[in-house]
This record gives C-alpha cells, structure tokens and sequence, in this order.
C-alpha cells in the first residue's frame, strides 16, 4: 500500500513547501497524495506530482483532510504553518492538529520536522 501524506501550507510558507517537496520529489511520487487548493495546484504545476486536490484552507480544506485522517485514509500530514500570520480559519488548523495527536498520526509543521518525517518515510520505503 501507498503511504498517504497530507502536504499543507500557509501563504507565506508556500514556497518552502515547493522547495522541500522538491527534495523528495522521486519519493512523493511514490505516495497518494492530498493536499489543500493552492498548495496542490503549485505541487502538481511546478513538480509535476499527482495531488488529490481539496479545498483551500480557510474554504474547509483542514477539515476535508481532517475527515479523511479520522478515516485513517491519511499516513502523515506535513502542515507548513506561518505562526506570525494570524489565519482566519485558526479552530479548522487546530481541530487538524488535534486530529493528529488523537489518531497518533506523525504532523510536521516546520521545514526541520517535515525534514526528519519524510526522510524516515523514504529510508523505511527504500529497506522495505
């Protein structure tokens, strides 16, 4: 089975999200993955990556893929947040976030952690 990884990203984190999934380009398009409107569109345009695109985030997008979390349809969830920009849709991020703890389900929320989740994922599916 595929490993399903949730890729999320605030305005100003954007672009970290494209140079990060950059880097493990090969191994992401190895995944099912969901991502919210603005950032999948940039994944699959600028990375050419297969993305099940959902709504953006303030549009209900961290619910969607919140939803499918609890389904246990999501593996990881890799969620660049911007911690200096307050969001409008702030309960829908933390009702993700808390998801993810509940479910014990692995959260990245900054390029370092995002670093160390998915490069455990690529060795783990490169021994596996």
């Amino acid at each position: 089975m595929k490993t399903r990884i949730a890729l999320i990203a605030h305005d100003k984190k954007k672009d970290d999200m494209i140079l990060l999934a950059g880097q493990y380009r090969t191994y992401l398009a190895t995944c099912d993955l969901v991502a919210t409107g603005t950032t999948g569109g940039r994944l699959a345009n600028e990375l050419g990556l297969t993305v099940d695109r959902k709504h953006s985030g303030p549009f209900g997008g961290d619910l969607q893929i919140g939803s499918m979390l609890v389904q246990g349809e999501i593996d990881c969830v890799i969620f660049l947040r911007d911690p200096m920009t307050p969001q409008p849709h702030e309960p829908d991020i933390n009702a993700l976030v808390r998801a993810c703890d509940v479910h014990n389900t692995p959260c990245a929320t900054n390029v370092s952690s995002a670093h160390l989740v998915l490069s455990q994922l690529q060795l783990r599916a490169a021994t596996a």
